[in-house]
Protein backbone atom coordinates (compact mmCIF):
# COMPACT_ATOMS: atom_id res chain seq x y z
CA UNK A 1 0.00 0.00 0.00
CA UNK A 2 1.20 3.51 -0.82
CA UNK A 3 0.87 6.27 1.76
CA UNK A 4 1.57 9.95 1.15
CA UNK A 5 3.68 11.44 3.93
CA UNK A 6 4.77 14.42 1.81
CA UNK A 7 1.39 16.16 1.77
CA UNK A 8 1.37 19.22 4.03
CA UNK A 9 -1.85 19.63 6.00
CA UNK A 10 -2.71 23.08 7.34
CA UNK A 11 -3.18 22.58 11.08
CA UNK A 12 -3.62 26.22 12.01
CA UNK A 13 -6.94 27.23 13.58
CA UNK A 14 -7.72 23.64 14.61
CA UNK A 15 -7.05 24.23 18.34
CA UNK A 16 -3.77 22.39 17.93
CA UNK A 17 -1.51 22.96 20.93
CA UNK A 18 1.45 22.64 18.60
CA UNK A 19 0.28 25.11 15.94
CA UNK A 20 -2.19 27.45 17.66
CA UNK A 21 -0.62 27.95 21.10
CA UNK A 22 2.90 29.35 20.65
CA UNK A 23 5.56 28.86 23.28
CA UNK A 24 5.60 31.74 25.82
CA UNK A 25 8.25 34.24 24.87
CA UNK A 26 7.87 33.71 21.14
CA UNK A 27 7.34 37.04 19.35
CA UNK A 28 7.95 35.85 15.78
CA UNK A 29 5.06 36.71 13.47
CA UNK A 30 5.05 33.31 11.71
CA UNK A 31 6.81 30.68 13.86
CA UNK A 32 7.21 27.13 12.60
CA UNK A 33 6.32 24.70 15.41
CA UNK A 34 8.55 21.64 15.70
CA UNK A 35 8.10 20.99 19.40
CA UNK A 36 4.99 19.18 20.76
CA UNK A 37 5.40 15.42 20.25
CA UNK A 38 2.60 14.81 17.82
CA UNK A 39 3.19 14.38 14.10
CA UNK A 40 1.98 16.47 11.17
CA UNK A 41 0.68 13.44 9.27
CA UNK A 42 -2.99 12.44 9.10
CA UNK A 43 -3.79 9.27 11.02
CA UNK A 44 -3.84 6.07 8.93
CA UNK A 45 -6.76 5.68 6.55
CA UNK A 46 -7.98 2.55 8.36
CA UNK A 47 -8.17 4.49 11.64
CA UNK A 48 -9.98 7.44 10.07
CA UNK A 49 -12.47 5.13 8.40
CA UNK A 50 -13.23 3.35 11.67
CA UNK A 51 -13.78 6.65 13.47
CA UNK A 52 -15.97 7.96 10.67
CA UNK A 53 -18.12 4.85 10.88
CA UNK A 54 -18.73 5.44 14.58
CA UNK A 55 -19.37 9.15 14.01
CA UNK A 56 -21.94 8.44 11.32
CA UNK A 57 -23.87 6.14 13.67
CA UNK A 58 -24.88 9.30 15.49
CA UNK A 59 -25.24 8.00 19.06
CA UNK A 60 -22.25 8.59 21.30
CA UNK A 61 -23.32 6.96 24.55
CA UNK A 62 -21.26 5.43 27.32
CA UNK A 63 -18.74 3.02 25.86
CA UNK A 64 -16.89 0.03 27.24
CA UNK A 65 -13.96 -1.74 25.60
CA UNK A 66 -15.16 -5.01 24.01
CA UNK A 67 -13.22 -8.31 24.13
CA UNK A 68 -11.87 -7.58 20.64
CA UNK A 69 -10.19 -4.44 22.01
CA UNK A 70 -8.12 -6.43 24.51
CA UNK A 71 -7.40 -9.09 21.91
CA UNK A 72 -6.05 -6.42 19.54
CA UNK A 73 -3.69 -5.11 22.23
CA UNK A 74 -2.29 -8.50 23.18
CA UNK A 75 -1.85 -9.52 19.54
CA UNK A 76 -0.04 -6.26 18.78
CA UNK A 77 2.31 -6.71 21.73
CA UNK A 78 3.05 -10.29 20.71
CA UNK A 79 3.69 -9.53 17.05
CA UNK A 80 5.64 -6.27 17.47
CA UNK A 81 7.55 -6.86 20.71
CA UNK A 82 7.38 -10.60 21.37
CA UNK A 83 5.53 -9.81 24.60
CA UNK A 84 2.31 -11.60 25.53
CA UNK A 85 0.48 -10.07 28.49
CA UNK A 86 -2.78 -11.63 29.58
CA UNK A 87 -5.86 -9.62 28.66
CA UNK A 88 -6.82 -9.44 32.33
CA UNK A 89 -3.66 -7.38 32.99
CA UNK A 90 -4.79 -4.47 30.80
CA UNK A 91 -6.47 -1.30 32.08
CA UNK A 92 -7.68 1.59 29.90
CA UNK A 93 -6.29 5.04 30.69
CA UNK A 94 -6.58 8.27 28.69
CA UNK A 95 -2.82 8.75 28.73
CA UNK A 96 0.35 7.03 29.86
CA UNK A 97 1.08 9.97 32.17
CA UNK A 98 -2.36 9.51 33.73
CA UNK A 99 -1.34 5.92 34.36
CA UNK A 100 1.93 7.06 35.90
CA UNK A 101 0.13 9.36 38.30
CA UNK A 102 -2.26 6.59 39.35
CA UNK A 103 0.70 4.25 39.89
CA UNK A 104 2.53 6.85 41.99
CA UNK A 105 -0.55 7.39 44.15
CA UNK A 106 -1.21 3.66 44.48
CA UNK A 107 2.25 2.24 45.16
CA UNK A 108 4.09 5.05 46.94
CA UNK A 109 3.44 7.40 49.84
CA UNK A 110 4.04 11.16 50.25
CA UNK A 111 7.72 11.69 50.96
CA UNK A 112 8.79 8.53 49.13
CA UNK A 113 11.53 8.78 46.51
CA UNK A 114 11.11 8.05 42.80
CA UNK A 115 14.03 7.65 40.41
CA UNK A 116 14.04 9.53 37.10
CA UNK A 117 16.75 9.33 34.44
CA UNK A 118 17.23 12.81 32.98
CA UNK A 119 17.34 14.46 30.62
CA UNK A 120 13.84 13.02 30.30
CA UNK A 121 10.22 13.82 29.44
CA UNK A 122 9.19 16.86 31.55
CA UNK A 123 5.80 15.53 32.82
CA UNK A 124 7.69 12.87 34.79
CA UNK A 125 9.02 15.60 37.07
CA UNK A 126 5.60 17.18 37.51
CA UNK A 127 4.00 13.81 38.25
CA UNK A 128 6.41 13.17 41.10
CA UNK A 129 6.34 16.68 42.58
CA UNK A 130 2.59 17.17 42.28
CA UNK A 131 2.05 14.01 44.31
CA UNK A 132 4.42 15.19 47.06
CA UNK A 133 7.06 12.60 46.31
CA UNK A 134 10.80 13.29 46.03
CA UNK A 135 12.86 12.98 42.86
CA UNK A 136 16.14 11.09 42.72
CA UNK A 137 17.90 12.12 39.51
CA UNK A 138 19.90 9.26 38.03
CA UNK A 139 21.38 11.31 35.22
CA UNK A 140 22.24 9.56 31.95
CA UNK A 141 25.88 9.39 30.89
CA UNK A 142 26.70 11.18 27.63
CA UNK A 143 29.92 10.33 25.79
CA UNK A 144 29.38 12.62 22.79
CA UNK A 145 28.11 9.78 20.62
CA UNK A 146 25.33 8.25 22.68
CA UNK A 147 23.80 7.96 26.15
CA UNK A 148 23.88 5.17 28.70
CA UNK A 149 22.42 4.58 32.15
CA UNK A 150 24.62 5.37 35.13
CA UNK A 151 23.95 2.22 37.13
CA UNK A 152 26.80 2.83 39.58
CA UNK A 153 25.27 6.15 40.57
CA UNK A 154 21.84 4.54 40.78
CA UNK A 155 23.08 1.98 43.30
CA UNK A 156 24.59 4.69 45.46
CA UNK A 157 21.57 7.01 45.24
CA UNK A 158 18.90 4.54 46.36
CA UNK A 159 17.81 4.93 50.00
CA UNK A 160 15.26 3.10 52.18
CA UNK A 161 12.65 5.66 51.03
CA UNK A 162 13.18 4.89 47.33
CA UNK A 163 10.11 3.03 46.10
CA UNK A 164 9.84 3.41 42.33
CA UNK A 165 11.84 3.94 39.16
CA UNK A 166 10.33 5.49 36.05
CA UNK A 167 11.85 3.97 32.91
CA UNK A 168 11.50 5.81 29.60
CA UNK A 169 11.93 3.14 26.93
CA UNK A 170 12.57 4.11 24.14
CA UNK A 171 13.97 7.23 25.73
CA UNK A 172 12.50 10.67 25.13
CA UNK A 173 14.38 12.91 24.26
CA UNK A 174 17.75 11.23 23.64
CA UNK A 175 16.36 8.52 21.34
CA UNK A 176 18.04 5.51 22.94
CA UNK A 177 16.44 2.11 22.53
CA UNK A 178 17.82 0.27 25.52
CA UNK A 179 19.44 -3.10 24.81
CA UNK A 180 18.34 -6.25 26.58
CA UNK A 181 21.64 -6.31 28.48
CA UNK A 182 21.14 -2.74 29.72
CA UNK A 183 17.60 -3.47 30.83
CA UNK A 184 18.61 -6.68 32.60
CA UNK A 185 21.32 -4.83 34.50
CA UNK A 186 18.77 -2.22 35.53
CA UNK A 187 16.33 -4.95 36.49
CA UNK A 188 18.84 -6.56 38.83
CA UNK A 189 19.11 -3.31 40.78
CA UNK A 190 15.33 -2.97 40.95
CA UNK A 191 15.01 -6.50 42.31
CA UNK A 192 17.85 -6.01 44.78
CA UNK A 193 16.28 -2.84 46.19
CA UNK A 194 12.61 -3.88 45.88
CA UNK A 195 11.67 -1.05 43.51
CA UNK A 196 8.44 -0.81 41.57
CA UNK A 197 9.01 0.12 37.93
CA UNK A 198 6.75 2.23 35.77
CA UNK A 199 7.90 1.56 32.20
CA UNK A 200 6.73 4.29 29.83
CA UNK A 201 6.98 2.45 26.50
CA UNK A 202 4.77 4.77 24.48
CA UNK A 203 7.42 5.04 21.73
CA UNK A 204 7.92 1.27 21.48
CA UNK A 205 6.57 1.11 17.91
CA UNK A 206 8.90 3.84 16.68
CA UNK A 207 12.21 1.97 16.48
CA UNK A 208 14.64 2.07 13.56
CA UNK A 209 16.19 -0.98 11.87
CA UNK A 210 19.44 -1.01 13.83
CA UNK A 211 17.66 -1.39 17.18
CA UNK A 212 15.05 -3.66 18.80
CA UNK A 213 12.61 -2.72 21.52
CA UNK A 214 12.58 -5.03 24.53
CA UNK A 215 9.60 -4.76 26.85
CA UNK A 216 10.98 -4.46 30.38
CA UNK A 217 8.27 -6.69 31.88
CA UNK A 218 9.16 -9.48 29.44
CA UNK A 219 12.63 -9.99 30.91
CA UNK A 220 11.56 -12.23 33.79
CA UNK A 221 8.53 -13.18 35.86
CA UNK A 222 10.15 -11.45 38.83
CA UNK A 223 10.39 -8.13 36.96
CA UNK A 224 6.92 -8.50 35.46
CA UNK A 225 5.59 -8.86 39.02
CA UNK A 226 6.79 -5.35 39.96
CA UNK A 227 6.29 -3.52 36.67
CA UNK A 228 3.46 -1.38 35.32
CA UNK A 229 3.85 -0.83 31.59
CA UNK A 230 2.31 2.08 29.68
CA UNK A 231 1.72 1.77 25.94
CA UNK A 232 -0.48 3.55 23.42
CA UNK A 233 -1.09 3.96 19.69
CA UNK A 234 -1.10 7.73 20.24
CA UNK A 235 2.46 8.45 19.08
CA UNK A 236 2.70 5.62 16.54
CA UNK A 237 -0.50 6.49 14.67
CA UNK A 238 -0.77 10.20 15.55
CA UNK A 239 -3.98 9.97 17.57
CA UNK A 240 -2.81 11.49 20.87
CA UNK A 241 -5.84 13.78 21.04
CA UNK A 242 -8.18 10.78 21.21
CA UNK A 243 -6.82 9.71 24.62
CA UNK A 244 -6.29 6.03 23.82
CA UNK A 245 -3.72 4.44 26.16
CA UNK A 246 -3.43 1.42 28.42
CA UNK A 247 -1.39 0.35 31.40
CA UNK A 248 -0.47 -3.29 31.91
CA UNK A 249 0.12 -4.92 35.30
CA UNK A 250 0.79 -8.65 35.05
CA UNK A 251 0.91 -9.10 38.81
CA UNK A 252 -2.74 -9.75 39.82
CA UNK A 253 -2.18 -7.99 43.15
CA UNK A 254 -0.90 -4.81 41.45
CA UNK A 255 -3.69 -4.97 38.90
CA UNK A 256 -6.31 -5.31 41.67
CA UNK A 257 -4.87 -2.26 43.43
CA UNK A 258 -4.95 -0.27 40.18
CA UNK A 259 -8.57 -1.34 39.64
CA UNK A 260 -9.45 -0.11 43.13
CA UNK A 261 -7.67 3.19 42.42
CA UNK A 262 -9.72 3.48 39.26
CA UNK A 263 -12.91 2.93 41.21
CA UNK A 264 -11.98 5.66 43.69
CA UNK A 265 -12.07 8.16 40.85
CA UNK A 266 -14.90 6.45 38.99
CA UNK A 267 -16.02 8.40 35.96
CA UNK A 268 -12.86 10.46 35.69
CA UNK A 269 -11.49 8.46 32.81
CA UNK A 270 -14.04 6.02 31.44
CA UNK A 271 -13.29 4.64 28.00
CA UNK A 272 -13.81 7.17 25.22
CA UNK A 273 -16.04 6.08 22.33
CA UNK A 274 -13.61 7.14 19.61
CA UNK A 275 -10.50 6.11 21.56
CA UNK A 276 -11.65 2.50 21.82
CA UNK A 277 -12.44 2.39 18.10
CA UNK A 278 -9.20 4.08 17.01
CA UNK A 279 -6.97 1.91 19.19
CA UNK A 280 -8.47 -1.31 17.90
CA UNK A 281 -8.34 -0.20 14.27
CA UNK A 282 -4.71 0.92 14.61
CA UNK A 283 -3.54 -2.28 16.27
CA UNK A 284 -5.54 -4.56 13.97
CA UNK A 285 -4.95 -2.92 10.61
CA UNK A 286 -2.29 -0.21 10.98
CA UNK A 287 0.95 -2.18 10.64
CA UNK A 288 1.52 -1.46 6.91
CA UNK A 289 1.06 2.28 7.51
CA UNK A 290 3.39 2.21 10.51
CA UNK A 291 6.10 0.39 8.56
CA UNK A 292 5.87 2.99 5.80
CA UNK A 293 6.00 5.78 8.39
CA UNK A 294 9.16 4.35 9.94
CA UNK A 295 10.85 4.32 6.55
CA UNK A 296 9.89 7.96 6.02
CA UNK A 297 11.07 8.97 9.51
CA UNK A 298 14.34 7.12 8.91
CA UNK A 299 14.92 9.40 5.94
CA UNK A 300 14.04 12.45 8.01
CA UNK A 301 16.45 11.63 10.83
CA UNK A 302 19.27 11.15 8.32
CA UNK A 303 18.48 14.43 6.60
CA UNK A 304 18.63 16.26 9.92
CA UNK A 305 21.92 14.63 10.91
CA UNK A 306 23.51 15.49 7.56
CA UNK A 307 22.19 19.07 7.58
CA UNK A 308 23.41 19.68 11.13
CA UNK A 309 26.86 18.34 10.35
CA UNK A 310 27.23 20.22 7.06
CA UNK A 311 25.48 23.52 7.69
CA UNK A 312 24.82 24.26 11.37
CA UNK A 313 28.16 25.34 12.76
CA UNK A 314 28.34 24.92 16.53
CA UNK A 315 25.45 22.42 16.61
CA UNK A 316 25.69 18.64 16.82
CA UNK A 317 23.36 15.67 17.08
CA UNK A 318 23.26 11.89 16.82
CA UNK A 319 20.87 9.57 15.02
CA UNK A 320 18.13 8.47 17.40
CA UNK A 321 17.55 4.71 17.57
CA UNK A 322 13.86 5.34 18.18
CA UNK A 323 11.11 8.01 18.43
CA UNK A 324 10.42 10.86 15.98
CA UNK A 325 12.43 13.26 18.15
CA UNK A 326 16.02 14.48 17.86
CA UNK A 327 18.20 15.96 20.58
CA UNK A 328 20.26 18.89 19.27
CA UNK A 329 23.35 20.07 21.14
CA UNK A 330 23.93 23.85 20.95
CA UNK A 331 26.43 24.09 23.83
CA UNK A 332 29.36 25.03 21.58
CA UNK A 333 27.58 28.32 20.84
CA UNK A 334 28.09 29.29 24.50
CA UNK A 335 24.65 30.84 24.86
CA UNK A 336 22.56 30.75 28.00
CA UNK A 337 19.36 28.73 27.69
CA UNK A 338 17.33 31.95 27.60
CA UNK A 339 19.56 33.39 24.86
CA UNK A 340 19.35 30.15 22.87
CA UNK A 341 15.56 30.07 23.04
CA UNK A 342 15.36 33.73 22.03
CA UNK A 343 17.54 33.16 18.96
CA UNK A 344 15.61 30.09 17.84
CA UNK A 345 12.13 31.40 18.58
CA UNK A 346 12.42 35.04 17.59
CA UNK A 347 15.27 35.21 15.08
CA UNK A 348 15.02 31.83 13.38
CA UNK A 349 11.27 31.52 13.95
CA UNK A 350 11.46 27.81 14.87
CA UNK A 351 9.78 26.45 17.98
CA UNK A 352 11.75 23.62 19.62
CA UNK A 353 11.44 22.27 23.16
CA UNK A 354 13.95 23.83 25.53
CA UNK A 355 16.39 21.25 26.85
CA UNK A 356 16.29 22.81 30.30
CA UNK A 357 12.73 21.50 30.71
CA UNK A 358 14.07 17.94 30.56
CA UNK A 359 15.98 18.27 33.81
CA UNK A 360 19.68 17.92 34.64
CA UNK A 361 21.77 17.40 31.53
CA UNK A 362 19.34 19.26 29.29
CA UNK A 363 20.92 22.69 29.46
CA UNK A 364 22.26 23.81 26.07
CA UNK A 365 20.08 21.32 24.17
CA UNK A 366 16.82 21.59 22.25
CA UNK A 367 14.40 18.87 21.15
CA UNK A 368 13.35 18.75 17.50
CA UNK A 369 10.24 16.91 16.24
CA UNK A 370 10.97 15.30 12.86
CA UNK A 371 7.47 13.80 12.48
CA UNK A 372 6.47 16.02 9.58
CA UNK A 373 6.58 16.18 5.77
CA UNK A 374 10.04 16.67 4.34
CA UNK A 375 9.13 20.14 3.06
CA UNK A 376 8.34 21.36 6.59
CA UNK A 377 11.44 19.69 7.98
CA UNK A 378 13.73 21.35 5.46
CA UNK A 379 12.06 24.72 6.00
CA UNK A 380 12.72 24.40 9.71
CA UNK A 381 16.34 23.44 9.20
CA UNK A 382 16.93 26.34 6.79
CA UNK A 383 15.35 28.71 9.29
CA UNK A 384 17.74 27.42 11.93
CA UNK A 385 20.67 27.95 9.59
CA UNK A 386 19.57 31.51 8.85
CA UNK A 387 18.90 32.33 12.50
CA UNK A 388 22.29 31.02 13.63
CA UNK A 389 24.30 32.70 10.87
CA UNK A 390 26.16 35.74 12.25
CA UNK A 391 25.17 39.07 10.76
Amino acid sequence: MDFDFDHVVNRRHTNSIKWDFPIPGCRHEDPLPMWVADMDFPAPPMVREAIQSVAQHGIYGYTGPPPSYFEAITNWCRLRYGYSPDESAILYTPGVITGLNIAIQTFTEPGDEIVLQPPVYPPFFASVRNNNRRIINNRLIADGRSYSMDLDHLRSAITPRTRMLVLCSPHNPVGRVWSEAELRALGEICLEHDLFVFADEIHADLVYPEARHVTFASLSPELAARTITGIAPSKSFNIAGLKASVIIAENPRLKAELDRAHQRIFGLYNANTFAVTALEAAYRHGAPWLDALLSYLDGNRRRVAAFVEDRLQGVSTTLPEGTFLMWLDFRALQLSQAQLCDVLYNTAGVLLNSGADFGPGGEGFMRLNIGCPQALLMEGLKRLEHGLTPG
